[in-house]
């Protein structure tokens, strides 16, 4: 049996579903039963606990094999991430009582940077269950594909993707969610020892211009990618209702100054499997083109 959180979302259901796959028994850990009532009718055990409660996450994950963890994403912390770090602390807890076989967690590329921005959120999550008794996992992905979602209305109707990630030439390393949960699950099915970090990328890094080409040859209309200077990054960020932009813009600076990168020996990434025009082709049938 294998504990699943956030099975409702794209990694934690492509995880769930790659074990159910392989034969293994799954428990579905959601904070509302009637979201995951599609994974009881599958054969999934449902098990309702807020990943902020530690007591009911302990419940959730006691007697399985294995534990996949996703952190709730905040896009908007508060300063010193009061939310995340609640939540890791009860994550801990639970681990703790609950005893599971091993535990896998997804983490990001940058885990391991000194500089405070967006995904330190991870580097916390890391840090608070690097020592725990049970082998633990890291899974650092690159940047997700489907981020690219909300590109898809400007490059259909103004043939033209709006990019925070700059130079426009500049390869950065791209990843499937459904290869971010296939892999997550094939590590929770392994044996190992400790802690270890897996970094994960797409079969090829991807620029922005690659991005914009994409949807030109999936849209059959001319797409041209355009940067979005920085300097009204914290204005536009405000108007959209965020109300602490910073941590968001030095995530973005990391990846365009090269501080949120891969670490290590570069032979040791394991690729992935699906390619960016099969991730936008899906974005764009599903937005409705």
């Amino acid at each position: 049996m294998y504990a699943i959180t956030a099975i409702t979302g794209k990694v934690g259901g492509a995880v769930a579903r790659t074990l159910l796959s392989a034969g293994h028994q799954v428990r579905a850990v959601v904070r509302d039963a009637g979201r995951a009532r599609i994974w009881g009718e599958i054969g999934c055990q449902i098990a309702t606990a807020d990943m902020g409660d530690a007591a009911a996450l302990a419940d959730a994950f006691e007697g399985t094999q294995g534990v996949f963890i996703l952190l709730p994403p905040n896009f908007d912390p508060s300063a010193g991430y009061p939310e995340s770090t609640a939540i890791i602390e009860a994550v801990r807890a639970a681990l703790l009582k609950a005893r599971p076989e091993k535990v896998v967690c997804l983490s990001t590329i940058g885990a391991q940077a000194a500089q405070q921005n967006l995904l330190t959120q991870l580097t916390l999550l890391e840090r608070a269950l690097g020592d725990l008794p049970m082998p633990v996992t890291f899974l650092r992905p690159g940047w997700f594909m489907e981020n690219s979602l909300w590109d898809v209305a400007t490059a259909r109707e103004q043939g033209v993707v709006h990019s925070f990630l700059q130079p426009l030439d500049k390869p950065v390393p791209m990843v499937a969610t459904a290869d971010v949960g296939r892999v997550a699950a094939e590590l929770l099915q392994q044996t190992w020892t400790g802690r270890r970090v897996v970094q994960l990328e797409g079969p090829e890094r991807v620029t922005p211009n690659d991005i914009a080409a994409t949807f030109a040859r999936i849209l059959q209309r001319p797409v041209q990618a355009r940067e979005v200077p920085r300097e009204t990054w914290e204005t536009l960020f405000l108007s959209q209702g965020m109300k602490h932009p910073e941590p968001r813009m030095r995530m973005l600076d990391g990846f365009n100054e090269g501080w949120i990168d891969f670490e290590g020996d570069p032979a040791s990434i394991v690729k992935g499997r699906v390619g960016l025009e099969t991730v936008f082709r899906d974005l764009v049938s599903n937005s409705g083109s």
